[in-house]
């Protein structure tokens, strides 16, 4: 009996120290299963498969071509492109010759006018001068026509009386002679002047004229500079379809946008695809993580960095190394298709699981490769509760 007692107490110490050594400190689930980031590769246009170059389980590198649509209608468009961008440029290299063309022209009509109108003001002002001067003339001409009409009358009345002598009334004569020549010389000086100055008044009205027209055809010139404006807009949008137009022919010719191996192939040369409709799936097996679901009661001592093994039922016997890189904000049941509505009929409490992402130290062996979807077995090392439980900083700031 004594013996039985003490076997039992060894068993008690042995799985105890087990325990202690073990098991403490470490959480366990089978729930746990390999996964990746898979691109799922589509068409960005509309059409018809002319190559296909990969087959399902082949390696690709990023960058390979994995196939190629017929491209001769996203070339005919790229064409087309081409020869409205061609056609714009030529018009707008012509609208800028014009407007130059017309810039110059409309200013030296403008300076010319400029000119003309500042010379038929001198000459209207000159004219004036020379009228005013002609007046003054005329008014001293006049003043010597009267003085000598006097001095005939007198001279006149002297020898009609007999004081006077013959040469001095001829003399008197001619020098009212002269002055009333002079006095109509002046007054025909006058006439003309004044007729000059009518005629530079009509000249700088026909200047302005001149100058208003030409002002108006500088007009001109804005216009072209607004249908020249809009050439260049134009242009611009040639350009945009071009390179549209460029990009969609590009995008007959499908690569890979990162390296690993083709899955879901249900393709055929000839198919027709429509954008955003998947073609194929590369998977990164060099890139795998395990998603571990555990027990939302297993969480408590979990921190972020905490080591962890896997198991892989694939390979008996062989362990992966691995760290706790992230806690799901929320359990698997919340986000689900249909998530749980626990306020309506019975409800019953279930211990809901939280997938949890662990990612390899390391890449897996070729020898011991791991594919999407295989089952796993995952334990946690929790002693180590330094780390956080939640990421801190975006991926973009790290």
């Amino acid at each position: 009996m004594e013996w039985l007692v003490g076997l039992v107490l060894l068993g008690i110490i042995l799985v105890t120290s087990y325990w202690w050594v073990f098991m403490r400190n470490r959480v366990s689930t089978d729930d746990a299963y390999v996964m990746a980031d898979i691109a799922a590769v589509s068409s960005r246009v509309p059409g018809n498969l002319s190559r296909i170059y990969v087959e399902n389980d082949d390696y690709v590198n990023k960058g390979d071509v994995l196939v190629k649509l017929y491209p001769q209608d996203y070339q005919a468009k790229m064409d087309a492109a081409k020869a409205d961008l061609a056609r714009v440029e030529s018009e707008t290299s012509i609208s800028e010759v014009n407007l130059r063309l017309t810039d110059t022209q409309t200013d030296a009509q403008v300076q010319v006018s400029k000119a003309t109108a500042q010379s038929a003001k001198d000459k209207q002002r000159e004219a004036r001068h020379r009228l005013e001067e002609l007046k003054q003339n005329k008014a001293a001409a006049q003043a010597e026509f009267n003085q000598a009409k006097r001095d005939s009358k007198r001279i006149s009345d002297l020898f009609q009386q007999g004081a006077g002598s013959e040469q001095l009334l001829d003399r008197a004569q001619t020098t009212l002679k002269k002055a009333g020549a002079q006095l109509e010389a002046t007054n025909a000086q006058i006439a003309m002047a004044k007729a000059s100055l009518e005629m530079d008044t009509q000249g700088i009205d026909r200047a302005n004229a001149q100058m208003d027209s030409s002002l108006a055809d500088r007009l001109k010139v804005e216009i072209k500079r607004y249908k020249l404006a809009a050439l260049k807009a134009e242009r611009s949008e040639k350009e945009a379809n071009l390179k549209a137009a460029a990009l969609n022919l590009s995008y007959c010719t499908i690569k890979a946008p990162i390296s690993g191996y083709i899955a879901q192939k249900r393709i055929q040369v000839g198919d027709h695809v429509q954008p955003g409709q998947p073609i194929l799936a590369i998977v990164p097996l060099e890139d795998v993580y395990v998603e571990a679901n555990f027990k939302e009661t297993q969480l408590k001592d979990m921190r972020l960095g905490q080591s962890a093994t896997i198991k892989a039922n694939i390979y008996p016997g062989y362990t992966y190394h691995g760290k706790l890189v992230g806690i799901r904000a929320g359990t698997g049941a919340a986000f689900s298709l249909l998530p749980p509505e626990n306020a309506t009929g019975n409800w019953i409490k279930v211990v809901q699981r939280v997938p949890v992402k662990i990612r390899l130290d390391a890449p897996p062996p070729k020898d011991y490769p791991l594919r999407v979807g295989l089952s796993l077995d995952v334990t946690i090392n929790t002693s180590d509760k330094s780390g956080p439980r939640l990421v801190t900083a975006s991926r973009k700031n790290r």
